[in-house]
């Protein structure tokens, strides 16, 4: 039994974290972001054995792929099958592109086109990986939906509701420095207090006037009041707005830029490696 799903990266330009103990349902996130063309895409083979066994590789490489795992783990529970996912990602993982939401994501659609089970258990099975193992806050629902995202309410549908800002865009990223240890800084009370603040500053604004001009500027609000970016990031930002709209990506030490292309390409290649992208339109699928 075999299928493939590809599931968009996303990029976080700001958000508040909202904790429901005892109900991960309507934990996550508010805020906004982008999810992009550069993702996960994963091939998965399963069948029914003795006993229980899931092999992950991420590009070509044997991996321990926690979240990914403990997803398909929430989806087959104690069912004894023999599991090897091969995922292909486009971007690096720890650098705010949601690759490890995009991995489990994928892995998860693609279990569930095998044994048949509607992709809203996809979804769950990988919201509940990525908050338990606290590598996101709502990467996971943003990537099923794809397109420029603002996140009204944390948590699931029905709980968690979306709206979207239309836009068509070609985004130039670049990355300008080591990973980050979002399970570090999602688990620190105090910096998630700081950003709790910060962030329903920007959700409230960028409701009040929805627009992609917006999100960037309240991204940089938040890039700067929460002191996430250091100097190198903020001189990136500063260079790439002479040539369109940047921010960071939460939480990486990466930054997002729309504008002219080819121009911001050259400007960031020397804070890091670019990669050119767009905004994904459709959100997690089947491939086959």
């Amino acid at each position: 039994m075999e299928a493939t799903a590809f599931a968009p990266g996303h990029i976080t330009g700001f958000f508040e974290p909202v904790y429901t103990p005892q109900n991960i349902n309507k934990t996550g996130s508010r805020g906004s972001g982008i999810s992009i063309t550069l993702g996960a895409t994963t091939k998965i083979t399963a069948e029914y054995s003795q006993k229980q066994n899931i092999a992950v590789f991420i590009n070509n490489k044997k991996s321990e792929a926690p979240v990914t795992k403990l997803a398909l783990k929430h989806l087959i529970g104690d069912t004894p099958m023999n599991i090897t996912v091969e995922t292909k990602l486009d971007l690096p993982i720890g650098q705010g592109f949601g690759m490890s939401g995009a991995g489990a994501l994928s892995a998860t659609y693609a279990l569930a086109k095998i044994l048949k089970i509607p992709k809203e258990q996809a979804i769950k099975a990988s919201h509940y990986a990525e908050i338990q193992l606290h590598t996101g806050l709502s990467d996971v629902i943003a990537s099923s939906f794809g397109g420029i995202e603002i996140r009204r309410e944390p948590g699931l549908p029905p709980w968690g509701v979306i709206e979207h800002i239309p836009g068509k865009y070609e985004l130039v990223l670049c990355i300008a420095g080591k990973k980050m240890d979002t399970q570090k800084i999602l688990t620190a009370q105090n910096k998630i207090n700081e950003i709790t603040a910060v962030g329903r500053y920007c959700i409230k604004k960028l409701l009040e006037k929805p627009s992609i001009e917006n999100l960037f500027s309240l991204s940089q609000i938040f890039t700067k009041k929460t002191g996430l970016a250091n100097k190198k990031i903020l001189d990136a930002i500063n260079n790439a707005n002479q040539f369109g709209m940047s921010s960071m990506c939460m939480l990486g030490n990466s930054i997002f830029s729309i504008g002219e292309t080819n121009t911001l390409c050259k400007i960031l290649s020397a804070f890091g490696k670019t990669y050119i992208c767009s905004v994904d339109q459709y959100g997690a699928r089947i491939l086959r």
